[in-house]
């Protein structure tokens, strides 16, 4: 099927990705090089690998927690079942144990949070704020702008012209 003035079935059904009038929504400040840009871009990819990071991390403890708290139930009704011996044996070698060695999930997060997570922010609004480009993700908000203002049929990932080199 051919595409006609209002596009092919699937835009005719969803709508096009295009904006072409839409501004940029986080526009670099003059004088940026596209260096910088996408230094700071792949500054902004590796705080979110941290942060993705912290996610997975609260998820561990959350586990853990739900680990415990399930443990606790296994004993109760190993207990319940007439093996009180072995119930106690396991409640006194694991309920309540560290993760790692003096510690408990919680303090996981919160050493990470403290001695990474938070630096790693830190870092990054300085780096942003010492190059001049307060706002976050202009990377990715130029290239909202070029995908969608790009008619369709051509090529959505052209090169940076209106940039400073």
């Amino acid at each position: 099927m051919t595409s006609g003035p209002c596009g092919g079935p699937l835009a005719q059904r969803h709508g096009a990705a295009s904006y072409p009038g839409r501004p940029v929504a986080r526009p670099r400040p003059p004088g940026t090089s596209n260096a910088t840009v996408d230094a700071l871009g792949k500054l902004s990819e590796a705080l979110e690998a941290a942060e993705q990071a912290r996610g997975l991390l609260y998820g561990f403890h959350r586990l853990c927690g739900t680990a415990d708290l399930t443990l606790q139930e296994a004993v109760s009704m190993l207990r319940e079942a007439g093996h009180a011996a072995l119930a106690d044996d396991i409640e006194q070698t694991l309920v309540g144990r560290d993760v790692i060695s003096g510690c408990w999930s919680f303090e996981l997060v919160e050493a990470y949070d403290a001695g990474y997570w938070e630096v790693f922010r830190d870092a990054d609004e300085h780096a942003r704020a010492e190059l001049g480009v307060p706002a976050r993700h202009v990377l990715e908000a130029e290239m909202k702008e070029r995908e969608q203002r790009a008619p369709a049929g051509s090529s959505r990932t052209q090169e940076r012209s209106r940039h400073v080199p």
